[in-house]
């Protein structure tokens, strides 16, 4: 799918449906418009790395809210998670990548059990 395309596409996600567990290993789900990301763009990845980053964290009931934050430079990214607010928890490097945007910016929240993960247009 071309970049365009996508950014159209994603745009569209208000609100969610539907919650998809996209890894038998954890407890978390998906809403609509980040499984289409993740389908569209190949990017389960992203959505794993994420959610090792919360469990590493120790980010769980009391922390409520995380923006993920994905930047590419070239076919490399730096993956961020913050408390929204501009604390930092963690920052990956990503050797290598070919997701197809410049950047996305996702947000999960802990609904009691595991994370929640989705488009900002849909939070």
């Amino acid at each position: 799918m071309k970049t365009e395309n996508l950014k159209n596409s994603l745009a569209q996600f208000y609100g969610s449906e539907n919650l998809y567990r996209f890894n038998p290993l954890s407890k978390s789900v998906l809403s609509d418009g980040c499984k289409y990301l993740a389908e569209k763009a190949g990017a389960y990845w992203l959505f794993d790395a994420i959610d090792s980053h919360l469990v590493a964290q120790g980010l769980n009931e009391n922390t409520e809210f995380v923006v993920a934050k994905l930047n590419k430079t070239g076919d490399k990214a730096e993956l961020t998670l913050d408390d929204g607010n501009g604390l930092i928890w963690m920052t990956q490097k990503i050797p290598f990548t070919d997701f197809p945007l410049d950047s996305i910016k996702t947000y999960a929240t802990y609904n009691g059990t595991a994370w929640t993960h989705m488009l900002t247009t849909e939070y």
